[in-house]
């Protein structure tokens, strides 16, 4: 988001940090499906709406998680996970078919365990680090199912959804769709 304003760059602040929590909320209120989650609908839709400026909320979520459940070996791993989505996610922002957003929220539920695995490695090398992650395969198969679903169906009207917020607040995007 460019900001002129120091009012525009209050109100930036408010809306990213707005962001970021509801992505912790929403995540809480789908708890009890099992790795049924929005985060990852979310963090493409940041990342291609926001550009750079979506790893502020993405990061406060973090936070937010690291502040309820405490520190752990997964605490390392959200780290740079959801990083990887956003980057992902940037560059293909200009992408507009809806099959094609599922497909990459998707595949990032079923790699979500390939790209976690690897902190286990310094704890008990690669044998426990594979196990962990094949224990994990039915898990990360339904995450990918959930991610699918959510992005093709509610990818586009969101992202539609932020983009007018930001307009309506004043806010242009770091890039606009389809231009160079």
């Amino acid at each position: 988001m460019v900001t002129k304003s120091r009012r525009q760059r209050t109100l930036s602040m408010v809306i990213l940090s707005q962001l970021g929590v509801l992505m912790f909320v929403l995540k809480m209120a789908m708890a009890s499906l099992p790795n049924i989650e929005p985060v990852s609908l979310l963090v493409m839709v940041y990342a291609v709406t926001l550009g750079p400026w979506a790893l502020a909320p993405i990061y406060l979520y973090v936070f937010l998680e690291w502040a309820i459940w405490g520190l752990n070996t997964w605490s390392v791993c959200y780290l740079y996970v959801w990083a990887i989505l956003w980057f992902l996610s940037w560059l293909l922002r200009k992408m507009e078919s809806k099959l094609g957003w599922a497909v990459l929220c998707g595949a990032f539920g079923l790699f979500f365990g390939v790209l976690c695995a690897p902190i286990y490695i310094p704890i008990g090398g690669v044998a426990y680090a594979l196990s962990w992650w094949v224990s994990g395969v039915p898990f990360d198969a339904i995450h990918a199912a959930g991610n699918f679903v959510m992005a093709l169906t509610l990818f586009a009207p969101l992202r539609m959804l932020l983009e007018k917020l930001l307009k309506k607040a004043g806010l242009t995007k770091v890039e606009q769709r389809g231009t160079n």
